[in-house]
């Protein structure tokens, strides 16, 4: 396996990785009602382009956790 002729400085190992420091920012775009959503991404709504592709959640009513009636024995 190669190995490095010499050792690479903390300028030189530093540098290599500043390189890549700058972030892009992330696109966005208005939907029909006026709100910011990044483009080609399902709402938090569920809606793609006007239109309901994911039901929104609903939340079960009188569930109990599991274990029983919950009680200390």
């Amino acid at each position: 396996m190669p190995n490095p002729k010499r050792k690479h400085t903390r300028s030189r190992r530093d540098s290599r990785r500043s390189a890549n420091w700058k972030l892009e920012a992330v696109p966005l775009s208005k939907d029909k009602d006026g709100r910011w959503h990044r483009p080609h991404t399902i709402s938090a709504d569920g809606y793609y382009n006007g239109v309901l592709v994911r039901p929104p959640k609903t939340k079960k009513k009188g569930s109990q956790p599991e274990g029983g009636e919950g009680g200390k024995q």
